[in-house]
């Protein structure tokens, strides 16, 4: 769904939830430790526009959450702040996982959905991007990225919420657009998607988020066997471990910005 008023709204307030991608991990770090992230990015941009009365945000998002996580967790503090701007991301780490029930994913990610817009708020949305096009083995997660992504375009025209569509861009099939661990966005990619957001809210476009990067030459055969085998050993295996192990990155990690506050950027 496109925004269609002519002259944007000019947010006093924001709530960001989700998991990692919204927490912003792989950006560039802050000085106090945290990862800035595209909703810190995108926070940035709606502050500079009411420098007179102030802007407040709040970002709840923890790496490594599931939907189920979020919509007990996040989703009732967000409602409860009664913010004018939310976005709300999940549900990819539970598609992540084998013998994911996507339809208890969709039921829970509505329901979050439709409880923040009860607020009154703005919501954005996000499809995911396609990770078969850049990631070799991730054919088995696609069906369900596909319900996923016709979940919230359906659930966006019931309802009134904004969709930012990742997974008709193709620019998001370049690994440079990535962090190492191929799971996460890279500072390049999270600065594409907060220029994503403020174009679905109707702002004028500061570039082309969509444009394909630069060409480069690709990488030699044994650069990338190299490259496969150093992500293996660093991220894949650790990743597998919490898996067996029933722990997540996000345990016992608070968010980073917890209450709605203001923020100058």
């Amino acid at each position: 769904m496109e925004n269609t008023h002519n002259t944007p709204t000019a947010f006093r307030s924001y709530v960001a939830v989700g998991d990692s991608f919204t927490e912003g991990m792989c950006d560039d770090l802050l000085p106090d430790g945290h990862y800035r992230g595209w909703a810190d990015r995108l926070a940035d941009r709606l502050a500079a526009e009411r420098p007179a009365d102030g802007f407040q945000y709040a970002n709840l998002a923890v790496r490594g959450k599931l939907i189920g996580q979020i919509h007990d967790e996040q989703v009732p503090r967000a409602a409860a702040m009664g913010a004018e701007l939310v976005t709300l991301a999940g549900g990819f780490n539970d598609v992540l996982r084998p013998r994911c029930d996507v339809d208890r994913v969709e039921e829970l990610l509505g329901a979050a959905a439709t409880r923040l817009r009860a607020t009154g708020a703005t919501v954005v949305m996000f499809t995911s991007t396609d990770p078969t096009r850049r990631t070799a083995g991730s054919a088995r997660l696609l069906p369900a990225i596909l319900r996923m992504k016709a979940f919230v375009h359906e659930l966006a025209q019931d309802q009134g919420i904004t969709v930012v569509d990742l997974f008709s861009a193709p620019c998001f099939d370049d690994r440079r657009l990535w962090a190492e661990d191929r799971l996460h966005l890279s500072p390049e990619g999270h600065r594409r998607v907060a220029e994503a957001v403020l174009e679905s809210l109707g702002r004028p476009a500061g570039f082309d988020w969509r444009a394909p990067l630069p060409a480069v030459a690709p990488p030699t055969r044994s650069e990338k066997l190299a490259a496969d085998a150093r992500w293996a050993r660093t991220h894949l295996g650790p990743w597998i471990g919490r898996r067996l192990t029933g722990r997540s990155s996000g345990d016992g990690r608070p968010p980073k910005r917890a209450e709605l506050l203001p923020y100058e950027g």
